[in-house]
């Protein structure tokens, strides 16, 4: 058995299983069960390695918009020790199957902001709120569904900021109860509900530090400079085929 936990005051009050649904054990949903057997590992994001510490911080200043748990914490250990539990069957090197999310195939097209509205209102906004603003639950002190903009939402440095994750994520578990064998929405509604959600304000992260090495950058990654010639805009909404082409 396991119990909710409820993020402190150092993060904008979403919690982890807001993303890793089912408590990180969800095929498809960003879930834990390759962390012990691939980490530690070379992130060329920050150009350096990264222990299991350091991924669940910068999930914590990214996702969470918040500040570094201090690794000797209980907290930050017990974190620790429920993903090497998750991941014990799991061989040293191994990323099983359907272990973070699905990559969708690119679009012949950009991702379309009008299109991703529409998909918005009809399919996600009873949940999520009309301005992204999310649900708390009855007692009030944790998001049951959470603020997909604004404030309290993940930044602009987090994973699901880059639409080709937000499309994968949401293509297998949105809306609500959603999963990968039963999948509601399709490829084009996914891409374009990720670009309109991403579209929206929220808060900003230094990123200065990051992409050392701006030729590792993902075709997605919404924010310059690049090696090739296309803009901020097509990185982050695409048509992303062009720019692969040209790698």
């Amino acid at each position: 058995t396991y119990t909710l936990g409820i993020v402190g005051r150092l993060t904008n009050g979403m919690n982890c299983q807001n993303c890793h649904n089912d408590a990180g054990r969800k095929i498809w949903a960003l879930n834990y069960s390759a962390v012990a057997s691939t980490y530690p590992q070379f992130k060329a994001r920050s150009n350096k390695v990264v222990s299991i510490a350091d991924r669940i911080n910068g999930c914590f200043q990214r996702s969470l918009n918040g500040e570094k748990l201090d690794t000797a914490t209980k907290e930050m250990q017990a974190m620790i020790a429920y993903m090497k539990w998750l991941g014990k069957d799991v061989s040293k090197g191994i990323k099983p199957d359907k272990n973070a999310v699905e990559k969708l195939a690119f679009l012949d097209r950009a991702a379309s902001l009008q299109n991703g509205r529409i998909a918005y209102t009809n399919l996600c906004m009873s949940c999520h709120g009309k301005n992204g603003e999310g649900k708390m639950n009855d007692a009030g002190n944790e998001y049951a569904f959470p603020p997909l903009w604004g404030q309290h939402s993940y930044n602009d440095g987090a994973g699901l900021y880059r639409i080709s994750n937000f499309a994968g994520f949401v293509k297998n578990n949105m809306p609500f109860g959603t999963s990968y064998e039963h999948p509601f929405l399709s490829d084009e509604e996914a891409w374009d509900v990720a670009a309109f959600v991403n579209s929206q304000p929220r808060p900003h992260k230094d990123q200065s530090m990051d992409w050392k090495d701006i030729s590792k950058k993902p075709v997605d990654f919404p924010f310059g400079p690049y090696k090739d010639k296309f803009s901020e805009v097509q990185h982050k909404y695409g048509p992303f085929k062009p720019i692969v082409k040209n790698l």
